[in-house]
């Protein structure tokens, strides 16, 4: 059921602010070139006829000859296909989660990677990979999802206990100290079956080379369920960010929505590193980018980073399987060379606000 707010809180600015229909339409547009690119682009070489035509015939009502063979079908239907879908839905959590987390903690550099979640799912799903033989299936977003909360909570705990005299800088490194200790375990657990560490070692390093339609049925349902209730909560996000005691005297829980937003970004995260690693920084730029181009109501921010984070990852994907072709790049490098510079910035800006 989605949450409803008292009249005077849908009658203040933040509760008018709408999702522009222009907003929409060139987000939409991005993530649809992105799919498309993602789908043409590859080292088999396919025509871009045969395949815009392949594309055309799965369509409802529609029966066009491609021209394409067997194994050319095959390899964009069950390589190109599934990779560019897997590419945005890892971004599209990603980038909503962080958005999220963003809300709850009223901090702008709060992240999946940075606040230790990313790293809570990644011990989850290693230790099943390490302790579960044979295929782990549905244990791994499960596994996830437990580090992922577990490593949240952890560095909000941390944090709170730390003060909140530093503001940003104290969450950031709660969440680098529970980040450092969990990659300890995660490294213990390499060591207990080495006989599985390329494995584990290529996951660390992000991906969605691996993808295929299994996996996007196993996380497809969890990943709703998260960007159903992220979404449901934007109008909320929006009241907590004037502060707990504003939005208690007009009946609104604080905590409730906190966790609630909480449990659901941390889903997200969970979904999105169980298929493809870790890979960071996506929950800070396109958040952010968002916010500057479109407004900083969480209406607008929490679908539009959907959209922006899986189309951002997509793009991301093209570079890391074109930049040295025909090898690959690890996705989480080319998102961190993006990233990088851009939390710096952010640091920067957080920090000029902060003495102003």
């Amino acid at each position: 059921m989605k949450p409803r707010l008292p009249r005077d809180v849908r009658e203040r600015p933040a509760g008018r602010a709408r999702l522009r229909p222009v907003s929409l339409a060139v987000a939409v547009l991005l993530l649809a070139a992105t799919l498309l690119a993602g789908v043409l682009v590859g080292a088999a070489g396919l025509p871009v006829g045969g395949v815009l035509k392949a594309l055309a015939d799965r369509l409802p009502l529609v029966d066009v000859d491609s021209g394409l063979g067997v194994l050319d079908e095959n390899v964009l239907f069950q390589l190109r296909v599934p990779r560019a879908l897997m590419a945005a839905l890892v971004g599209g959590m990603l980038a909503m989660a962080g958005a999220g987390y963003q809300g709850v903690f009223r901090n702008p550099l709060a992240d999946p990677y940075l606040l230790g979640a990313a790293a809570g799912a990644g011990v989850g799903a290693t230790m099943v990979i390490v302790l579960m033989p044979g295929d782990p299936g549905y244990a791994v977003p499960l596994a996830a999802f437990v580090g992922a909360i577990s490593g949240v909570l952890l560095a909000y705990v941390l944090g709170s206990a730390a003060g909140h005299a530093n503001g940003a800088a104290t969450l950031v490194l709660a969440g680098v100290a529970v980040s450092s200790f969990l990659a300890s375990v995660q490294t213990f657990l390499q060591q207990v079956k080495a006989e599985e560490l390329h494995r584990i070692f290529s996951w660390l390093l992000g991906g969605v080379g691996s993808a295929d339609w299994r996996q996007l049925a196993l996380i497809a349902p969890y990943s709703l369920v998260s960007t159903v209730v992220l979404l449901a909560h934007g109008r909320l996000l929006d009241v907590l960010s004037v502060g707990d005691e504003e939005a208690a005297s007009l009946g609104l829980s604080a905590t409730r929505v906190r966790m609630t937003v909480l449990v659901a970004a941390s889903l997200a995260t969970a979904c999105a590193v169980a298929v493809s690693g870790l890979i960071g920084f996506v929950g800070i730029v396109v958040p952010h980018v968002v916010r500057r181009l479109a407004g900083s109501s969480y209406r607008i921010v929490l679908p539009l980073s959907l959209l922006g984070g899986a189309a951002f990852l997509g793009m991301a994907d093209l570079v890391a399987r074109t930049v040295v072709e025909p090898a690959e790049l690890p996705l989480g490098v080319v998102t961190a060379f993006v990233g990088g510079p851009f939390f710096v910035a952010v640091l920067r800006a957080s920090r000029r606000e902060v003495q102003m």
